[in-house]
C-alpha cells in the first residue's frame, strides 16, 4: 500500500485552512503553520459565493455556516444618488442550490481554524512560525522557520509537497519570482467599518453606490443581530486618490474619518444614509486597492501557490476568498485523482491559473461594477429613467458574462 502523502501548508487564514480540510480528505498528513502566535477573529466583512459556500457545505460545515453568516437575498447597484441602476436576486433567492452568505471573517477563519482541530488533531495548526526558507531535498520540501519578531530560528519540517496560502507578501512567491516588486496599486484607498445599525431595504441586502472613484459597499453580516431587529453593518468605503502605494506599514491602520468621510457628507438615499452609518462606527481602518499580475507559473515541482499567494485580486465582484476555497477544493480533488504529486500539482495549476487570472483582469476593468461607471458617465446628474441611458439588455449582459468569468454561473454550478 502506498505511504501517506504529508504536506506542509504555510499560512492560517481562509484558503490554507480549507486546503488542510481538503487534503485530510485526499488522505493527506497536513500541517499548517501559521506566522501569528494566536489566530483571532480579526477583520471585516466578506462574501461567500455559491460556488464557495457548495465546496464548505461538501466539508460538513453547512449548519455552523448558517450560524454566522446572513444568507444575502439581493445585490443593488445604485449611483451617487441613491438611483437604482441594478438588482437580482443571489443566492437560495437566485434558484441557486447554495446560499451567498455575507459574514464576518474572523468568525469563518474561527470556524474553519476549529474544524481543522477536530478533524485532524490540535496539533495540526502550528502557530508563531513564519516561512523563512525553503528547498526541495530528493522527494522533500525541506522548510525552515523562525519567529516573525525575534528572527529566532524554530526548526525545519519536512514533507512531500509544501502549498503556500501565505497571501499577498508571500514569502513563496518571492521566491519563485524575486524582482516582482511590490503589488500593483489601482490609485484607490479603501476605508472598512462595521456597526450595528438600522436594517436597510430587506436587511438581506448588498448595496454599491456611486461609480468608479467613489463608491460606497454596504451590508449586513450576522444573523443573531438580524434575529433581533437591527443590521451589523460591514461597509466600505472607496476613492480615487492617486499617487503612489502607500507603506505596507500603513495596511489595515486605524484612520480617522475626517480623511474621507466628507466625500460622502450628501450620500442619504433615504433607505440608507451613508454619513450617519460612517459616523456611528467606532474603529475604522485604510487598505490600499492592489493586486498582482498574473503568473505564468504557479507550480514547482512539489511547491505550489494557492489563494492570494497565487492571484490576488480587487475586491470587486465578491470573490477573493471565494476564489481561494476553489484553488483548495481543485488541489483536494486532483491529489484524490492522482498519486503522483508534482503531475497532481501541475494539474491544479492547469485547473486554476486561467480561470483566476481572467478575474483578475476582469476585476481591472471594475468586472460586473462596471455599470455604475457607465451610467456615471452617461448620466452625470442623475436619470429620470433608467433604460435612457442603459438598457436592461446590456445590464443583464454585464451580470451574466462576469458570472461565467468568475465560475458561479447558476446553470453550470447548479448541475454539479
Amino acid at each position: 500500500m502506498a505511504s501517506r502523502k504529508t504536506a506542509i501548508i504555510v499560512g492560517g487564514g481562509i484558503g490554507g485552512l480549507v486546503t488542510a480540510l481538503k487534503l485530510h480528505r485526499a488522505n493527506a498528513s497536513v500541517r499548517v503553520f501559521e506566522s501569528v502566535e494566536n489566530i483571532q477573529a480579526l477583520g471585516v466583512g466578506i462574501n461567500l459565493l455559491p460556488h464557495a459556500v457548495r465546496v464548505l457545505t461538501e466539508l460538513g460545515l453547512m449548519d455552523k455556516l448558517n450560524k454566522i453568516g446572513l444568507p444575502t437575498a439581493e445585490l443593488i447597484y445604485v449611483n451617487q444618488f441613491g438611483q437604482k441602476i441594478w438588482e437580482e436576486a443571489r443566492g437560495i433567492d437566485a434558484g441557486y442550490r447554495w446560499p451567498q452568505y455575507s459574514i464576518h471573517r474572523g468568525r469563518l477563519q474561527m470556524l474553519l481554524l476549529e474544524a481543522v482541530k477536530e478533524q485532524l488533531g490540535e496539533e495540526a495548526v502550528i502557530t508563531g512560525h513564519h516561512l523563512s526558507s525553503f528547498e526541495t531535498v530528493g522527494d522533500e520540501v525541506v522548510a525552515h522557520f523562525v519567529n516573525r519578531k525575534t528572527r529566532e530560528s524554530l526548526g525545519s519540517y519536512r514533507a512531500d509537497m509544501m502549498v503556500a496560502a501565505d497571501g499577498i507578501h508571500s514569502v513563496v512567491r518571492k521566491h519563485f519570482y524575486p524582482n516582482e516588486g511590490l503589488p500593483k496599486f489601482s490609485g484607490r484607498i479603501l476605508w472598512r467599518g462595521i456597526s450595528e445599525f438600522t436594517p436597510f431595504l430587506t436587511g438581506k441586502t448588498m448595496i454599491m453606490a456611486g461609480y468608479q472613484d467613489q463608491k460606497f459597499v454596504a451590508y449586513p453580516v450576522c444573523p443573531k443581530t438580524a434575529a433581533k431587529g437591527s443590521s451589523l453593518v460591514n461597509w466600505i468605503a472607496e476613492l480615487t486618490v492617486g499617487g503612489d502605494l502607500p507603506s505596507r506599514a500603513d495596511w489595515n491602520k486605524k484612520i480617522s474619518k475626517d480623511i474621507f468621510a466628507p466625500a460622502f457628507a450628501s450620500w442619504d438615499f433615504g433607505w440608507l444614509n451613508v454619513p450617519k452609518l460612517i459616523e456611528q462606527t467606532d474603529a475604522v481602518y485604510e487598505f490600499p486597492m492592489v493586486d498582482r499580475d498574473p503568473l505564468p507559473q504557479w507550480t514547482f515541482g512539489r511547491v505550489t501557490l494557492l489563494g492570494d499567494a497565487a492571484h490576488p485580486m480587487y475586491p470587486i465582484g465578491s470573490n477573493g476568498a471565494s476564489q481561494a476555497i476553489l484553488d483548495a477544493d481543485a488541489l483536494g480533488q486532483v491529489l484524490m485523482e492522482q498519486s503522483d504529486i508534482e503531475l497532481a500539482l501541475k494539474a491544479y495549476e492547469t485547473a486554476r491559473l486561467a480561470p483566476t487570472a481572467n478575474i483578475v483582469l476582469s476585476n481591472r476593468k471594475n468586472g460586473p461594477e462596471v455599470v455604475m461607471q457607465i451610467v456615471k458617465e452617461r448620466a452625470p446628474n442623475g436619470f429620470e429613467h433608467l433604460h435612457d441611458v442603459i438598457s436592461r439588455q446590456e445590464l443583464e449582459n454585464i451580470a451574466n458574462r462576469y458570472k461565467r468569468i468568475a465560475g458561479f454561473d447558476k446553470e453550470t454550478l447548479n448541475t454539479k
